[in-house]
Formats: C-alpha cells, structure tokens, sequence
C-alpha cells in the first residue's frame, strides 16, 4: 500500500511530488504522481499556440529550479511542457501518464478518519491504487463552464470555449462575441482586434481594471478573500474575480481603441447574434465563452464532499470532511498565484499525518 497518490501533475502536483521526495518518501514506493495528460506541462499543454510566453501570466517558478524565460515569442504551451519534463527529469520525478482516474473510494465506508487508516482506494484505467493519502491536483482545464442564457440553443453560428480556441486565424472575416470579464477575454479581443476581426465583448459586471501593485502582501490579501469562502463550504470565486484586470499599457491601449469596452450583461441571445441587457443588439458569427473554468473533481463524488451550500469546507489544503484528501488547485491555489505553496502545504500537511520522521 502506497502512502501518498498525487493526482495531476501540473505546478502543484510537482510542487507537492517535490516536498513528499525532499521530506524522505521515495517516488514508486511510497508515493506515485498519476496525471491525464499524454506528457508534462499540466494544462499549459492545452494552451493555444497563440498565448506566447511573453503575452502570457508570470509562469512561477516550481521548486528547487528555476524557469529560463528563453524566447518570449515561443509559445507558453512549448516552454513550460520543457521546463516540467526537465524539473521531473531532474528530480526523478516519474509521472504515470496518461493516466486517467476514474474514482476516489473510501476502502470501508463509516470507518475512522482520524487515523492514517484504512486507505483510499484510487480506481483508474491504469488499475487501482490503495492508499493511506491522497493530494488531488487536477485543477480546472477538463471542466470548462458554460453558462445559459436564453436562446442559446437558437443561435445558428459557430459556439466554442477557451478550452477550444486555437487561432484567430480562424475567425477571418467574421464577427465575435466573446463573453465572459476575465483574462483570457480580454487577451482574445486582443488578438481578434490587431487580425481585424470585428469584436463585442459581454460582461456580467463592468470590467475591474487595477493599477495595484502585485506585491506579497497584495497576493496574502487575495488569498485570504479566496479562503474565506471555501472556510465556509461556499464554492470558491475565481482568483481574476478578486484581483480585478491589471491595466497594462496595452490593456490601456484595448479601451482607447474601444475593443475592451464591455457592452454590459447579454440578456440573451438570437439565431444571428445577442441583445444586451441595455436592448442594443450584435450580428454574431461566433459565440466565444471566455467563461472560466470550475474544478475538475467528478472523480472525487464518492466522498461526498460538497456542502449544501455546494462548495467543500477546507482548512487550508485540508478538506474537513475527509482528512485523508488534501486538495490543491481548488479556491485560492487554481491559480499559479498559490499552487506552489499549496502543494508544499500539501506535502507537509500528508507528512504530518502520516508522521513519517524528517530532518529537512
């Protein structure tokens, strides 16, 4: 029976892969890194060919090594793909991949939770792995939300999500409605403005564009809002709806040309287009959902976790109702902002448990 399983290895799954080594578990034989994806890079490895490595969110660096910016003009996909594949190489890291896990299972349901025992069962299509702990790591990119609006299913154009875009190249000649108030909105009315795309943008809330400075105790404060919900078993907001849009000189330049001018909330949509809640209307070819992501924990239904106020009570990492379940990527580490730190915390928190003596 294994120690830990590490589920996902994207920045914290490796970040948690990394402390587990570091405080003496031995990868293969205490613990094992399972992982969906056919090779490293976690969800940046779906990222479109168009989001390069300068135009992309800082990318923190994992543990122990740090990134080498290299090529801003490289796809962001190409160079943290490289930069996993070395830090697992580099630290014996092996990730069992693809990998596809399927359920998390108590082996006796009603049995104690306060001690390391009796384990999870992890069931996959790879075989199943027993347990005394589980780190789940899966993040958001395998649950792209799509909101409803009425008349959605009258729309006669094309409809597509984030997780779906690839280039703007796509969209010549056409007219798009991208929808939704955070990052990767804004950075593909961008790119459809500067290839000549005619763009409307919808927003539930008027943009928050900030000219706070991103300093340690900034990052601490949007922390503490992101916990306070999940603190409570309420789903967690997303990070980019607590930090609001930096307003970088080109965001700045996007609303002076008028491309990063949200036309307000959709009140719904038509087969050619949408009416905005003001009653103005857009002719639309193509619906854009640049509407988010929610976490990727289906496999995790059989613990019962949720509230009923539907989110899932945490202590930090630590999931109240099932202490042998240490989550990271859920609340404030579905960021790069805190994924690091949550699997260092996830680490030491199965450490703890487990009480497995170390000297780091």
């Amino acid at each position: 029976m294994l120690d830990v399983v590490i589920i996902g290895a994207g920045q914290a799954g490796l970040s948690a892969a990394y402390y587990l080594a570091r405080h003496g578990l031995v990868p293969e034989t205490d613990f094992v890194v399972l992982d969906a994806n056919p090779g490293p890079g976690g969800a940046w490895l779906h990222r479109w060919p168009s989001l390069t490595l300068g135009s992309a969110h800082a990318i923190h660096d994992l543990p122990g090594m740090k990134l080498d910016a290299g090529d801003l003009a490289e796809p962001a996909s190409a160079v943290v793909a490289r930069y996993y594949g070395s830090y697992e190489e580099t630290f014996e890291l092996p990730v069992h991949r693809p990998v596809k896990v399927h359920a998390v299972r108590r082996m006796h349901d009603g049995a104690p939770t306060d001690t390391p025992g009796p384990p999870l069962v992890v069931e996959s299509d790879r075989g199943v792995f027993t347990t005394r702990m589980v780190i789940n790591a899966t993040g958001t990119w395998d649950k792209p939300h799509w909101p409803h609006y009425p008349g959605v299913e009258t729309f006669r154009g094309r409809q597509l999500h984030t997780h779906d875009f690839e280039s703007v190249a796509e969209f010549s000649g056409q007219r798009v409605l991208v929808v939704g108030g955070g990052t990767s909105a804004v950075q593909f009315l961008l790119q459809l403005a500067e290839a000549g795309v005619v763009t409307a943008w919808a927003t539930r809330r008027p943009p928050e564009f900030t000219t706070v400075d991103f300093t340690p105790d900034w990052g601490r404060e949007v922390e503490r809002r992101v916990n306070e919900r999940t603190a409570s078993g309420l789903p967690p907001l997303s990070v980019v709806g607590v930090t609001g849009l930096p307003l970088t000189q080109q965001y700045q330049d996007g609303i002076s040309a008028g491309t990063l001018v949200s036309r307000g909330p959709l009140q719904r949509l038509t087969p050619g287009g949408a009416v905005f809640a003001d009653g103005s209307s857009f002719d639309a070819d193509v619906l854009l959902w640049a509407t988010g992501f929610r976490a990727a924990m289906d496999h995790l239904a059989p613990l019962k976790l949720r509230e009923p106020g539907g989110g899932i009570t945490m202590d930090g990492v630590r999931v109240l109702r099932e202490p042998r379940l240490l989550l990271v990527g859920y609340g404030a580490s579905a960021s790069t902002l805190g994924a690091s730190r949550a699997g260092r915390a996830a680490a030491l928190a199965a450490i703890e448990r487990l009480s497995v003596p170390s000297d780091v």
